[in-house]
């Protein structure tokens, strides 16, 4: 499950900084990016050995602006939200923010030179989501077959991604399980400040995180 996960992340966080016609069309995104930041990972290997935290600056760089990271932080909060001041939830978007730069860059620090096949598509004027689907090739590994879920902002109409599906599992869902119970049982400040002391541990790869 690791593995995958690895895989799933390490895809992930090639979405970022494309041309404005790229961040309107989720295809193009993710196409044009997903190549971007695996040239980035082969070209930056000296650096990534030298300071395996360099991986934190590729997934600030690479990944952040193209993940609607507050709605995945809202979704993940979940019927709790209304419970919350806005100065609670602003706090625990910095802080699940923070943590999956720590969860990507772990992931990428496993880079074996994986290469990415994106599926075609085209999306209407009306649709406000879309599903890319994604095949992660590595030498004498099986594949892998992932689903990324993109929203359109309805007022930029910039599409971002949001949640990844591989074998039927929702990244987004299990962090919902995961973290939305907790904020349930000790409140969300408490989960915010979990988060936080997560992203104090230096980066470690997933591979040897057993």
């Amino acid at each position: 499950m690791k593995k995958q996960l690895m895989s799933w992340l390490l895809v992930l966080t090639g979405l970022f900084a494309l041309p404005a016609l790229a961040a309107t069309d989720p295809y193009l995104l993710v196409d044009q990016v997903a190549q971007r930041t695996f040239d980035r990972l082969e070209q930056e290997q000296g650096k990534i050995s030298a300071n395996p935290e360099h991986l934190r600056t590729i997934v600030r760089e690479e990944m952040l602006p193209a993940v609607d990271v507050r709605f995945s932080a809202f979704r993940v909060i979940g019927s709790q939200l209304n419970k919350t001041t806005a100065e609670q939830r602003e706090r625990f978007v910095e802080a699940f923010s923070d943590y999956l730069v720590v969860t990507y860059a772990d992931a990428l620090a496993a880079y074996k030179q994986q290469t990415v096949n994106i599926g075609k598509g085209a999306v209407g004027p009306e649709d406000k989501l879309a599903t890319v689907p994604v095949t992660v090739l590595e030498p004498n590994k099986p594949e892998i077959r992932l689903e990324f879920k993109l929203r359109k902002n309805g007022r930029t109409g910039e599409w971002k991604v949001f949640d990844m599906i591989a074998e039927g599992i929702s990244l987004l869902s299990a962090k919902q399980s995961e973290l939305s119970g907790l904020i349930r049982q000790k409140g969300i400040d408490a989960v915010s400040r979990q988060l936080r002391e997560l992203t104090s541990k230096p980066v470690t790869p997933l591979d040897t995180a057993q």
